[in-house]
């Protein structure tokens, strides 16, 4: 299990895999953080093709091209706003996971990269979320060979060393 699943410092929209996730907003139409980050680096029909998705509930996942990004799909998945943990927010926040892994298999992918959802603006308490994310990609992996290698992107040094340690206790 631990050689399928890596955490790595850096820039998602830089990676070499089938598919990156993207959190996302409703709308799917870009945002701030790595929303637009994807948005900047995969280009206009990025928005283009997602003006036709109608959107994405929280929890739910969708998928698009790539487009000028190094990865052949981009997953858009719309995390939960932490209101203080009695909304909800774990069941959506572990159905992002268990959405973008399934519709990364239906779609053949072999390597997907997750960014720290939820965690930027919408307020998720950053170890709850990686120990979420962590749990859930690994569960899935147990019944999933299709996958061969899930990267948790981290944007800076904290989230690393969260997911780093979180991966330890796996």
């Amino acid at each position: 299990m631990r050689n399928r699943i890596k955490v790595y410092l850096g820039d998602i929209t830089k990676l070499e895999v089938d598919a990156i996730v993207n959190a996302a907003n409703r709308s799917l139409l870009g945002g701030g953080g790595v929303d637009g980050a994807i948005h900047r680096a995969a280009g206009k029909q990025l928005l283009a093709e997602c003006k036709t998705l109608g959107g994405c509930q929280t929890g739910e996942a969708k998928l698009t091209k790539g487009y000028n990004l190094p990865a052949k799909f981009v997953i858009h998945t719309v995390g939960p706003v932490w209101r203080g943990g009695n909304n909800r927010e774990t069941e959506l926040l572990a159905n992002c996971y268990r959405n973008s892994l399934q519709l990364a298999v239906q779609n053949e992918v072999k390597t997907i990269a997750f960014p720290a959802i939820s965690t930027g603006v919408y307020g998720f308490p950053k170890q709850k979320a990686a120990q979420i994310a962590l749990r859930e990609v690994a569960n899935f992996l147990k019944n999933n060979k299709q996958l061969k290698q899930v990267i948790f992107v981290c944007f800076d040094n904290e989230n690393y060393q969260i997911y780093q340690q979180g991966l330890d206790e796996i």
